[in-house]
């Protein structure tokens, strides 16, 4: 083995333009973001976040594709792990953003409104039966997850029709739920500002709707590169991953169905 070899089984990425790159669209988009909101705003406001959030995109679009083209080579068993422990670790991350929001439902349920006082929820508020699109959209959920997981089966035992036609099943049900949960908050009878208890229901949901719609796109690349033969038996992680998160979107969405529309909306 010569002086130059490499002796460890870890993949050192080479010097990359894209986490500065990254990180100067999304300031670009967030002080764009921050600047809009205020009364003086100018349009100039919009195109600043505007130009960061096309920056985020097509920092994505190349650095994911940069990983992809490393997979390939570099993605040894070990190199694996440490991807899966990363992905773990950026699950308990999503963990704990919706720990905020539950919390934030939960205490102004018990600590600010008090039976025999007041309300909730508040009075006035004309809440969401949860036995309607709510309930839709947790079958519509639950059916995404057996998908997937006939996807992920298929993959392991080498079936590229099974993993095909599972992963565009699961991809498409999450289209219908973002679809279904649009019209759901285009007829709610409550906005986002009128009172503590829409602001949080929007939040929660909300937030859950936007991982869901990463989780389709991230479901969507996986399905263009199954199309491609791009994962086998061995080499799949990049599946791997999108199914733990939609997994875990599954999860965050029966507690949400569970606690905010049925809890909740008593």
């Amino acid at each position: 083995m010569s002086d130059h070899a490499q002796k460890h089984p870890f993949h050192l990425v080479d010097p990359s333009p894209w986490p500065l790159v990254a990180a100067t669209a999304a300031g670009m988009f967030t002080g764009g973001m921050v600047m809009f909101m205020h009364s003086d705003r100018t349009p100039a406001d919009f195109w600043l976040a505007a130009l960061g959030i096309a920056g985020i995109l097509f920092v994505m679009f190349r650095w994911w594709g940069n990983v992809i083209s490393e997979s390939k080579i570099y993605h040894n068993k070990v190199v694996q792990i440490g991807l899966r422990y990363g992905m773990s670790l950026f699950i308990a991350s999503e963990v704990m953003f919706f720990v905020a929001f539950f919390w934030a439902f939960f205490h102004n349920a018990f600590v600010i409104f008090s039976p025999g006082v007041t309300e909730w929820p508040p009075a006035g508020v004309e809440v969401l039966d949860p036995w309607d699109l709510p309930f839709l959209n947790t079958l519509i959920l639950l059916l995404s997850g057996c998908t997937l997981t006939w996807a992920h089966h298929g993959c392991l035992e080498g079936k590229k029709k099974d993993l095909v036609q599972g992963l565009a099943l699961t991809v498409g049900l999450g289209i219908i739920f973002l679809a279904l949960q649009m019209y759901e908050y285009s007829h709610a009878a409550f906005g986002f500002a009128d009172n503590i208890y829409s602001s949080t229901f929007y939040m929660a949901t909300g937030f859950h709707g936007f991982h869901v719609f990463v989780g389709t796109v991230f479901l969507a690349v996986c399905l263009v590169r199954a199309m491609k033969d791009g994962f086998d038996a061995k080499q799949h992680f990049g599946l791997e991953a999108a199914a733990w998160y939609w997994h875990f979107v599954d999860v965050v969405w029966l507690f949400l169905f569970f606690a905010v529309y049925i809890w909740g909306g008593e």
